[in-house]
């Protein structure tokens, strides 16, 4: 039976061959961990290529996910009670003590913005399982007002931002919610907006309505 002759040390590659294989190994693999897995996976995006290629967004889905599943769990280990603290600000009027009145042409505290009109609508139907995400592009410190609803299921949802200069952040997370309205200040320039998936058992159509300081609203997802 003929066996396979052995390499001569001649032939055996040398130790500047296996440290030089070694080190392109090395490179080749930081170079894939941070252009495609660390957005793809995590939404972490520092040289901007995952955005372009589309695998920032899919790592934002990703974290979106875990966040309803951690929810999801959560909600399922305690028992949902009222949260006053979550939605207090964007209660109606609340009847208060008289107090003096103020005069009719102080308006300062009013915002430009507010009035009876919106200044766009947008209506989605998601299937059971669908998500959709809208976002405004916003200057920091712009504030716009919004309501959305949802028929005739409920939606989870999650208000959140993303900057021009890689900046994250979430302001609101929601979960089996019909409706939510209230004010977003943005805190820094870049995109902000909604991220909601329909987790009841039939289709739903969610119309957001906006109206405020911002340059343009984009469907994303």
């Amino acid at each position: 039976m003929y066996n396979t002759d052995l390499p001569t040390r001649a032939e055996l590659p040398g130790t500047r061959q296996l440290v030089r294989s070694t080190l392109i190994a090395l490179v080749t693999a930081i170079v894939l961990l941070v252009t495609i897995i660390l957005p793809s996976e995590y939404a972490i995006d520092p040289t901007g290529v995952g955005r372009i290629l589309g695998l920032t967004e899919m790592g934002e889905i990703k974290k979106q996910l875990a966040q309803e599943a951690e929810t999801d769990a959560l909600a399922g280990a305690i028992t949902l009670e009222p949260a006053p603290d979550t939605t207090i600000t964007e209660v109606g009027p609340v009847e208060t003590v008289p107090r003096p009145a103020t005069p009719a042409s102080d308006t300062t505290t009013k915002p430009a913005f507010d009035t009876n009109a919106w200044s766009d609508e947008v209506s989605i139907v998601l299937a059971p399982g669908e998500a959709a995400e809208l976002k405004l592009a916003m200057l920091a410190g712009d504030v716009v007002s919004f309501e959305w609803v949802a028929e005739p299921g409920h939606l989870n949802s999650a208000l959140h931002g993303d900057g021009t200069r890689r900046e994250t952040t979430t302001y609101r997370n929601g979960r089996a919610e019909t409706s939510h309205a209230g004010g977003l200040e943005a805190a820094f320039d870049g995109t902000h907006g909604w991220f909601w998936r329909n987790r009841s058992e039939v289709s739903v159509t969610m119309t957001l309505r906006v109206r405020g300081e911002y340059s343009e609203i984009k469907r994303v997802l």
